[in-house]
């Protein structure tokens, strides 16, 4: 596709991604834009919020390209919040709501926030930041307060009813800063990813409306919240950019809320495109309170942050008739680059490259690896974010001359397809070879008797490297190590099977779902 096809500005030309989707959506400001658990939100006021808090920032004293920390919980506020930054010209900071005090503190100092953008129930932990950091806010602005608030401290609805309007965006450009997203630090301290004001109009027009080809009678839901780059495309940038109405929910995605709204418990909508994570479809289609097909409107369901075993994408399909849409995305990248499409979906891989996007396996040499081998993903595309702010070094191994490396290990198949082989640095060589892990837990969960499972490489008594599986069970059903090492030979070549495995209570995951197979390894390091 010739991307020069898209009404973008060209680089250095004005553009404010908060400006542009209030033209998208001039002829809709009476259209819901947005409800959360205490209502609904019209383009045309959302959009007036926005205006007043950009007004209010500038009032403030901030300044272009400064930040402020956005620490707030999914609902109506945190659109007016992050798109009122963009339209200042103020970076806002968006973080993950389930964090330490020293989490937050270490990002106060690291972005210099100004100020504060924070959820009532978050404040004091929030609070708790600002007093082990050395850095000062100025201000921090509250939504929906849980306490009386002290006199650093404004009531975000107050905040916005003391200002009017700006009359006009920032004068930005589509490569000035526009906002930032940290890593998840599964490894160690978080990256702060900076991203362009043009990045999330890419997303926009190639995934979401040309891949999922959203619309604007569509009702989004994601699971994955607006602090992630996947929730933030699937709850602002997708629906906004075609008009559509996103259900906003504050709480934990645990399967009895999302089936709450997928029923149209919450707004008296029911949504049609919902957006989950392979663990919370493991859930979901364990849990005793499955709605039926006949109880939902969904249309289109999609799936990225793992990637998603075939079985479940199956046993999802024959409950609901429905394919999940599976792809893989990063913090990088700010969506997805790699992905099934509705009306094309092979369970198994991850699909094919997101027209826009070229995508480039490497072997340890650097050179391009031949089909069916496993290499290094790289992806060139247009939204790659700038930088890592204040990190050079991370930000050359990652950003490569237009290209950015994944840290993912996937095969290229004979269709042009894309199969997942696991992290970079979680492939094992066992007997000269190497295994995929996600290829192994893939066919565990297969076992009607398995939820979840990881696997990780262990030395055995001679030193070599052999596969353990750490496993979560349904509860359904009996089944024995030796079972299940069955199972897994009768499936794969033999030299996969897991040689332990250990059934565990639950597995450690990152917020996003992720799990984190060094927290595995450095248990047995323990042992």
């Amino acid at each position: 596709m010739d991307n020069t096809t898209l009404d973008v500005p060209a680089p250095g030309s004005s553009f404010n991604f908060a400006q542009h989707l209030i033209e998208c959506n001039a002829a809709r400001l009476d259209k819901t834009a947005f409800i959360d658990d205490q209502g609904g939100l019209t383009y045309g006021a959302l959009f007036e919020r926005v205006r007043r808090v950009a007004n209010g920032l500038l009032a403030l004293g901030l300044r272009r390209e400064e930040r402020v920390l956005l620490l707030m919980h999914d609902n109506n506020d945190w659109p007016v919040a992050f798109l009122g930054a963009l339209y200042a010209g103020v970076v806002p900071v968006a973080v993950n709501t389930l964090l330490t005090a020293d989490d937050y503190a270490y990002m106060l100092e690291h972005s210099r926030a100004q100020a504060a953008l924070v959820s009532g129930a978050l404040l004091p932990v929030l609070t708790s930041a600002m007093v082990k950091s050395d850095h000062e806010v100025k201000k921090v602005i509250v939504s929906r307060p849980a306490a009386p608030l002290h006199p650093a401290e404004v009531d975000m609805a107050a905040f916005v009813a003391a200002h009017t309007p700006a009359a006009k965006p920032a004068p930005t450009s589509p490569d000035d800063p526009g906002f930032w997203l940290y890593s998840s630090g599964s490894t160690g301290r978080p990256k702060g990813t900076v991203h362009s004001h043009g990045n999330p109009y890419w997303t926009g027009e190639l995934y979401g409306k040309r891949v999922l080809q959203l619309t604007e009678n569509d009702v989004c839901f994601s699971a994955a919240k607006l602090f992630f780059a996947y929730g933030l495309g699937n709850a602002l940038t997708f629906p906004m950019a075609v008009g559509a109405t996103t259900l906003l929910m504050a709480e934990r995605p645990t399967p009895e809320a999302t089936f709450k709204r997928w029923t149209g418990g919450v707004g008296g909508v029911k949504p049609t495109v919902f957006y989950g994570a392979p663990t919370g479809f493991a859930g979901m289609l364990a849990n005793a309170q499955l709605p039926a097909a006949s109880e939902v409107a969904l249309r289109l369901v999609s799936s990225a942050g793992e990637a998603l075993p075939a079985e479940l994408g199956e046993r999802f399909k024959r409950h609901f008739g429905i394919d999940i849409v599976d792809g893989i995305g990063s913090t990088e990248m700010l969506h997805i680059f790699l992905s099934n499409r509705p009306d094309r979906v092979r369970y198994g891989t991850t699909g094919w490259p997101v027209p826009g996007y070229e995508i480039e396996l490497r072997g340890d040499d650097g050179g391009p690896v031949p089909d069916g081998e496993p290499g290094d993903l790289y992806i060139h595309g247009p939204s790659a974010a700038m930088m890592y702010w204040g990190n050079r070094e991370k930000t050359r191994e990652t950003f490569q001359g237009g290209w950015t490396k994944s840290g993912d290990k996937y095969v290229r198949n004979s269709d042009g397809s894309y199969t997942y082989g696991g992290r970079s640095d979680d492939m094992l060589k066992v007997s000269g070879i190497y295994v995929s892990p996600f290829e192994v837990e893939a066919t565990l969960v297969q076992h009607p008797a398995v939820l979840e499972a990881a696997v990780i490489g262990v030395n055995d008594a001679d030193g070599l490297v052999k596969t353990k599986a750490f496993v979560v069970l349904t509860g359904k059903q009996p089944v024995t190590e030796d079972e299940l090492k069955a199972f897994v030979k009768d499936k794969l070549a033999p030299y996969k099977y897991p040689r332990q495995i250990e059934f565990v209570s639950d597995l450690p995951k990152t917020a996003t779902g992720k799990i984190q197979r060094f927290r595995l390894r450095e248990r047995e390091k323990q042992a």
